[in-house]
């Protein structure tokens, strides 16, 4: 079958090595992509956000099989969009519709239907720039660090974590008032602030029945110690040592299940990956978000030790028979380190060489924000690459990855060399 993957990332790039491997898949693009992607499949430059743009390739290129990376295109609606035209409503779109998209579209929609489930969460309320003043009025009742999540995307960087009261009230004006975050602060969640330690759950449903994937635990900040900016990522490990087998049984009881009945009891068709964001709190697991893709860079952890032909489990999706597959999960721990540009998240150059990969041997290199020009490879965006390796535990396969990056190099390259401080 002839599969299109959109997305440009790491963890797009970590898709593409997967379907590649699938002996159901005979031609594979990606749209955009980037270094990686262009060596094992057709890089197609399209506007992934413009669907009909999605829809012509589509067909010239008889696909049959979508796998929509990214959550913009999700958020948008590109599932309604597949399946409310008849010349491309039998293509399987691995990805949720518009309404289930809403729980990483909007902040606001995730509390409510947290709170009518009964899913462990922190308390919130949700202003606008017309109440603004009951928004000093909650934080004021709320004690510190206080949370502010902007309600729509934000690529990640729109949650502020504020010590003070003062720079919280500031912060939650120049988010609805100054508009921060553009469109997406013109809601504003204010959450207590849960103490505890994170880890992402993974879960992957046919609308009917799901599998649960294994645990990660990325790393947001740009800081070693969990300091400084919020990033994309700068890195994960798969399993989360610390999610022993009381703890992941709590979590599909009182998370996963409720979520997964939640979504049929509210009539909402949900097809492809929730990323379940969770903070441990003295063993009681709550809900931070919900993502309604995989993560980046958590993918780049997570899918090496998925050993199934992932063609055959998307399949699955068309009669909802993924009941009837074995996940098969390699025992290993896996470690991800991310290569970022020198200056991200703030400004940084493009445009730069990169040398030194053909040199990694014992680990996965996977590309984010890389082209190729010719035989060279350059950096083209903040997050340049992500470095994956096994090993016994997360020490033996951070040390793999370590090792890996410290071949490749690029002018102001960058890396977090204290992932796992915490575990």
């Amino acid at each position: 079958m002839n599969i299109l993957i959109l997305g440009s990332g790491g963890r797009e790039h970590a898709f593409a090595l997967k379907i590649a491997q699938s002996k159901l898949s005979d031609k594979l693009y990606v749209a955009p992509g980037n270094s990686g992607t262009q060596n094992i499949a057709k890089n197609i430059s399209i506007n992934i956000n413009d669907f009909n743009e999605v829809k012509k390739t589509v067909l010239e290129l008889n696909i049959e099989m979508v796998i929509v990376g990214p959550e913009d295109p999700l958020v948008n609606g590109i599932h309604d969009f597949f399946a409310d035209d008849s010349e491309i409503n039998s293509i399987i779109v691995i990805g949720p519709k518009q309404m289930a998209a809403k729980l990483e579209g909007s902040k606001d929609f995730a509390k409510e239907f947290l709170m009518r489930h009964n899913i462990p969460t922190a308390a919130y309320a949700t202003f606008t720039k017309q109440n603004l003043n009951e928004g000093y009025e909650f934080l004021s009742s709320l004690r510190p660090p206080y949370v502010l999540k902007a309600d729509g995307l934000a690529a990640g960087k729109g949650v502020l974590i504020l010590e003070s009261l003062q720079d919280a009230k500031s912060q939650l004006r120049e988010m609805l008032i100054g508009e921060k975050f553009g469109e997406a602060s013109s809601k504003v969640v204010i959450e207590e602030f849960l103490d505890g330690i994170e880890l992402s759950c993974f879960v992957i449903t046919d609308g009917e029945n799901y599998k649960i994937l294994p645990t990660a635990k990325d790393y947001k900040r740009i800081g070693e110690g969990e300091t400084g900016l919020n990033t994309g990522g700068m890195g994960a490990i798969s399993p989360v040592p610390f999610a022993n087998k009381s703890l992941l049984s709590k979590i599909e009881k009182t998370i996963i299940r409720p979520t997964m009945d939640g979504l049929k009891k509210d009539n909402i068709e949900y097809q492809g990956f929730i990323f379940i964001g969770l903070i441990n709190v003295n063993n009681e697991p709550k809900v931070i978000e919900y993502n309604v893709r995989m993560g980046d860079p958590e993918t780049e952890a997570v899918f090496p030790r998925i050993q199934n032909d992932f063609v055959e489990i998307f399949q699955s999706f068309k009669n909802k028979t993924l009941d009837e597959i074995n996940i098969k999960i390699d025992e290993r721990a896996s470690a991800t380190v991310v290569l970022v540009s020198g200056g991200y998240p703030n400004k940084y150059k493009k445009g730069l060489k990169i040398t030194g990969i053909d040199e990694v041997i014992n680990s996965t290199v996977y590309h984010a924000g890389s082209i190729q020009k010719g035989k060279d490879i350059y950096t083209n965006g903040g997050r340049v690459l992500a470095v994956t390796s096994f090993g016994n535990n997360f020490k033996d396969a951070l040390n793999n990855s370590y090792q890996s990056a410290s071949k490749i190099n690029f002018e102001g390259m960058y890396y977090r060399k204290d992932l796992g401080f915490d575990l």
